[in-house]
């Protein structure tokens, strides 16, 4: 089994794991938080494809604007202090810390000292062509055009939505 497969799974499986949990879960900041998680793994997957473009992409507008969401659900909540963790030394968050803390260094020693002979990856000039961001731009204008301005009025349209019902709201 090599490298690359191994990370693929171990990419999989978080993606496919948050997106689960994404859906069964009820706090809306744990969603936010999973949904992050998911796009984290999304772009992991894009980087096995050594689409690095969209990669960054991913991370940059995706996770950067469900931060965004994050910080509004918090301040439209409102929670107050009674939520506030009550007693912030607790044994269980130390075990589950040292336990984290254990598993990150076995992840690091298996990535970084025994495969480092596996890491002899290349990928092929095409998935490194797809990625490029003269292709996409090539893509999107050419072979991908009406798909594209599809996207743009439907964000169009929502943007306008969104104007109509805060206004409403206000009146």
């Amino acid at each position: 089994m090599s490298l690359q497969l191994i990370t693929f799974i171990i990419f999989a499986i978080i993606g496919l794991t948050s997106a689960v949990m994404l859906i069964l879960q009820k706090n809306p900041v744990y969603s936010a938080l999973l949904l992050i998680m998911h796009f984290f793994a999304l772009a992991g997957l894009y980087l096995l494809l050594s689409a690095q473009f969209l990669a960054v992409l991913q991370i940059l507008v995706y996770a950067g604007a469900i931060m965004v969401l994050f910080v509004f659900v918090i301040m439209l909540l409102n929670l107050q202090n009674e939520e506030a963790l009550k007693d912030p030394f607790n044994l269980r968050k130390i075990i589950a810390s040292i336990l984290g803390v254990v598993l990150l260094l076995q992840f690091a020693v298996f990535f970084f000292i025994k495969a480092k002979d596996d890491l002899d990856i290349k990928p092929s000039p095409d998935s490194i062509q797809a990625g490029s961001i003269k292709k996409i731009g090539e893509l999107l204008f050419t072979t991908y055009l009406v798909p594209f301005e599809v996207t743009s009025f439907v964000l169009l349209v929502g943007i306008i939505a969104a104007i109509v019902l805060a206004k409403r709201k206000f009146e």
